[in-house]
């Protein structure tokens, strides 16, 4: 029966006039097509306006800095009203997490010696991290040896090269040896210049707010590489606490939530004594105003004593390493050379023990 239809073609294929196969003509209805139009219209508008809008834009203040104010940052006559501040009521602290960081725990206290702080100079260590070597080559320059406990991250998510970072708020409970004023340096630093007026401020917490070399740039976030603070174990206790419970970014481990913690009451200080390399990547104008008055300088874009993934370097071929990273980090060797120099200095000031330091083997 189906064999009589064999030949049979549909009617939307039958020829046209013209010799073509018919298909059956739709057109777009009228009302379709106008929205369709308009909706690409519309979004070509919309994207060349943020294009406008991106190119266009007025910057941040920092971002379009200009040398305009050249006043001090600090008021000496002002400052002179106040008493001098006790030795034995302050303290310049650092941390040693990992053996890698030893020379340059040296290097950072050799410039604080250089820059004739009044305040003691003490060293957090994790006992079971920390060779004899290494903590012996990072005390050469007169840093004190305390041994603390490890506060562990709360949870998971933490970047792996902070994940002993939450033990560095063991500075809280440094009023149990009596110490008043703290100020909190990362080992990635060199000091320029005494900063000894921060320990009269008057405030509990002082840090200097971030800057990223991305899109992100200068934030109302602080930077926890370098802080003051005010020594109190209840409040060590509280935050302990509170760690674990309180909702931020884990990424960044103890810096999120010491922003969390004192985000609306922290003095933020100005980026002379927190003079993170992230600043010149950024903004060079403004890293070269620095100059004169920076007090700290925070090697966040490049650290010249580590290779590779953090690993450490050592000591004979430091300056090999630094000229390396120097190539990598070319924005930073002005910096990196400055830092090698200190290392130079702190080799020559303190050899023997360096030498003694090097040769031992747990």
């Amino acid at each position: 029966m189906f064999r009589r239809y064999k030949d049979y073609l549909p009617l939307s294929l039958l020829p046209d006039d013209e010799g073509t196969p018919y298909r059956q003509r739709t057109e777009m209805a009228p009302r379709r097509r106008l929205l369709t139009y308009g909706f690409i219209a519309v979004s070509v508008f919309l994207n060349l306006y943020f294009c406008y809008s991106a190119l266009t834009s007025w910057p941040t203040p920092l971002d379009n800095y200009q040398p305009l104010n050249t006043h001090p940052i600090v008021d000496e006559t002002a400052l002179s009203v106040f008493k001098p501040p006790n030795s034995q009521d302050n303290a310049v602290v650092t941390g040693l997490y990992t053996d890698a960081f030893a020379s340059a725990v040296a290097t950072l206290g050799h410039t604080l010696n250089v820059a004739n702080s009044s305040a003691a100079r003490l060293l957090f260590y994790l006992p079971d991290k920390i060779s004899k070597r290494a903590l012996c080559i990072a005390t050469v320059s007169g840093w004190e040896p305390i041994p603390i406990e490890r506060i562990a991250p709360p949870f998971k998510g933490v970047g792996r090269h902070f994940l002993d970072q939450y033990s560095k708020l063991h500075l809280w409970t440094l009023d149990q040896r009596g110490y008043k004023s703290v100020l909190y340096i990362d080992a990635d630093a060199l000091v320029r210049r005494n900063f000894d007026e921060l320990f009269r401020l008057p405030h509990t917490f002082g840090a200097v707010p971030d800057v990223y070399t991305t899109a992100q740039g200068y934030t109302t976030a602080f930077n926890a590489g370098v802080m003051f603070l005010r020594p109190d174990s209840e409040l060590f206790n509280d935050m302990v606490a509170k760690i674990a419970t309180a909702r931020y970014p884990a990424e960044q481990a103890e810096q999120a939530f010491l922003n969390l913690y004192f985000g609306a009451e922290a003095v933020r200080l100005p980026y002379a004594y927190n003079a993170n390399l992230a600043i010149k990547g950024r903004t060079p104008a403004l890293w070269d105003a620095l100059q004169d008055e920076m007090r700290i300088m925070h090697f966040t874009m490049a650290k010249p004593f580590l290779q590779g993934d953090y690993a450490e370097v050592p000591l004979n071929q430091l300056e090999r390493n630094a000229e390396k990273v120097a190539r990598k980090k070319s924005t930073y060797k002005r910096e990196i050379v400055e830092w090698l120099e200190a290392w130079h200095e702190t080799r020559r000031v303190y050899r023997s023990k360096i030498d003694r330091c090097d040769a031992l083997r747990d």
